[in-house]
């Protein structure tokens, strides 16, 4: 097919994007390409993505693919109103094929031509992030700002990054080589080699309700960087990021003279369960996927023909030993927990407070005045309407919704939830985050605080003294998993020891944290999610070994 973008022109155009990317991937330096600020889009940009959005609902995303044998759709908005987008429904047997028809091109077009269709794909999805930010606002329940940053820039950040380390690695070893062996008065053996970066196969890419594009783009581009075609199955309740995201991959794909069927969406009839049938299926030798510890579990065991890449549940621990801003630490943590009413995998569950209390810059505090405390400056946060909307969002699903109600009657309650009204969205269900007392004196194995529970739940967990919060640190980690660790103390040796339990365990640690950087967010190109060393997640976003088991590297040796 006649390319109408051509590597030349991709390589002026974003080359130096891909070189700024790799040097921060190596610096670990702040960068990003991408806005966080809506105003960096254009004057029209708020209101031409709002139109763009709206002109979406109600109707038919034909993306032009093999084997569509119907349509299927069935979104509604945490915030109330029913999208209506219909969307392709496929047979694999006939997509999968058409989709594996490409990769020869596509392999053959190397490590940077394939890098510089990607960053294409991400500049056009980039110019239409405030569509996009909408699109994740009513599929996920987020607040609009956080859906406009989370599921646009940082979003956008986290498959670029995905692309560096993909290009990083697949040029680690040079495409050719002349090998001379001296065999002493004898003519030395000489050979000519070429090495090529050898994509698995199709990549299969669940994705999940809270963060579609977040969460999905690093597996997406890391496997379509590396030469494999990605289909896309997303969420059944969040399927329009992940929709717009293949529609423009194609476009991209097709312009550039590849088969647009490299990237393909596969969605679910009401009911369905496509990912399990999918996940086993022969063509499928890559899986990326963010959800329940339950699902990710069953595709570690199942899914044995492929590489399988998973971010599932964890328990995130904050040890209190002692702070010299206390004022700043209980703003920090309550806003850690009410951002997005805590339904983030990286969310602080369990606060670690020694039951004689703790040192403050204020005098010391008590176990009972640290959580009062803690509970009234979330109180305080939260305790405007618009704020707490623009903080909270909405509850994702009703089950959010159930297991915060339940958390009430797990302890003796701190701080209560209460429900918000969304003037501008009425039918939203809003509810600031619930805090219960807890005892890890009494030995429970069923102790709640040893299970995650996902939302605005958080345990105020009192404990014999620092050793003993390290000692359940240690073990929640080790049995449970954690996406994020975060500790407060003045004192070195607690510093180390901390330290030392999240390097032993493979759990990312955040120290006295009081400013405005939190427990719960990270950045792309310096800060690691997740680590793949214990059982939250056996992937870190990202690093080498997430993007170099995605492909193999083919010798072929010719005599000189």
């Amino acid at each position: 097919m006649a390319a109408e973008l051509t590597v030349p022109q991709l390589s002026a155009k974003h080359r130096p994007t891909l070189d700024q990317a790799l040097s921060a991937i190596r610096s670990r330096a702040y960068w990003s390409p991408h806005p966080e600020h809506p105003k960096a889009y254009g004057e029209t940009a708020p209101a031409d993505g709002l139109a763009a959005f709206e002109a979406l609902r109600g109707t038919r995303i034909d993306l032009g693919q093999p084997g569509t044998d119907g349509w299927t759709g069935s979104e509604k908005s945490p915030y109330g109103p029913e999208l209506g987008v219909e969307y392709p429904h496929v047979d694999p047997d006939v997509l999968l094929p058409a989709m594996k028809a490409g990769m020869v091109a596509w392999r053959d077009a190397g490590p940077e031509a394939r890098a510089l269709v990607c960053i294409e794909i991400l500049a056009r999805i980039s110019a239409r992030t405030h569509e996009f930010a909408h699109a994740v606002m009513h599929t996920s329940g987020q607040a609009f700002m956080m859906a406009f940053q989370a599921g646009g820039p940082h979003a956008q950040d986290r498959g670029l990054e995905a692309v560096a380390y993909a290009y990083e690695e697949q040029t680690r070893v040079p495409g050719q080589a002349d090998w001379s062996k001296p065999q002493g008065k004898k003519d030395p053996l000489e050979l000519g080699k070429t090495f090529t970066a050898v994509p698995r196969g199709i990549a299969l890419m669940i994705g999940c309700n809270t963060f579609p594009t977040w969460n999905g783009y690093p597996g997406l581009f890391a496997s379509l960087a590396t030469g494999n075609p990605v289909l896309v199955k997303p969420h059944p309740r969040a399927v329009l990021p992940l929709a717009l995201t293949v529609q423009v991959a194609r476009e991209v794909l097709a312009e550039a003279g590849f088969d647009p069927n490299l990237v393909a969406l596969a969605v679910e009839r009401p009911g369905e369960g496509i990912a399990k049938d999918l996940a086993v299926r022969p063509e499928i030798k890559l899986i990326d996927y963010t959800g329940s510890t339950e699902f990710g579990d069953w595709l570690e065991a199942n899914a044995r023909q492929a590489q399988v890449y998973t971010e599932k549940a964890g328990v995130n621990t904050v040890v209190l030993d002692s702070t010299d801003n206390y004022k700043g630490m209980l703003a920090n943590l309550a806003f850690s927990l009410s951002l997005y009413s805590g339904q983030m995998c990286t969310t602080p569950q369990n606060l670690l407070i020694p039951r004689d209390g703790i040192a403050t810059d204020a005098g010391h505090k008590s176990y009972d005045e640290v959580v009062a405390d803690l509970a009234a400056s979330v109180g305080g946060l939260l305790g405007d309407d618009a704020r707490a909307n623009a903080l909270l969002g909405a509850l994702v699903n009703p089950d959010v919704k159930t297991r915060l109600e339940a958390a009430a009657g797990l302890g003796e309650v701190a701080l209560a939830s209460r429900e918000v009204t969304n003037p501008e969205f009425p039918d939203a269900v809003v509810r600031t985050p619930v805090m219960v007392k807890l005892d890890a004196a009494k030995p429970d194995p069923e102790a709640p605080f040893l299970s995650e529970c996902f939302g605005p739940v958080s345990f105020a967990v009192a404990v014999d003294s620092t050793a003993d919060a390290l000692d359940l640190l240690r073990r929640t980690v080790r049995e449970k998993g954690a996406m994020t660790v975060g500790a407060y103390t003045t004192s070195p040796d607690t510093e180390r020891a901390v330290e030392e339990v999240c390097l032993e365990e493979s759990a990312q640690l955040s120290l006295n944290l009081t400013g405005g950087v939190y427990v719960n967010q990270t950045s792309a190109f310096s800060d690691f999610h997740g680590s793949g060393g214990n059982p939250a997640a056996n992937a870190a976003l990202c690093d080498g070994a997430f993007v170099s088991n995605r492909f193999r590297v083919v010798e072929v040796r010719r005599q000189a």
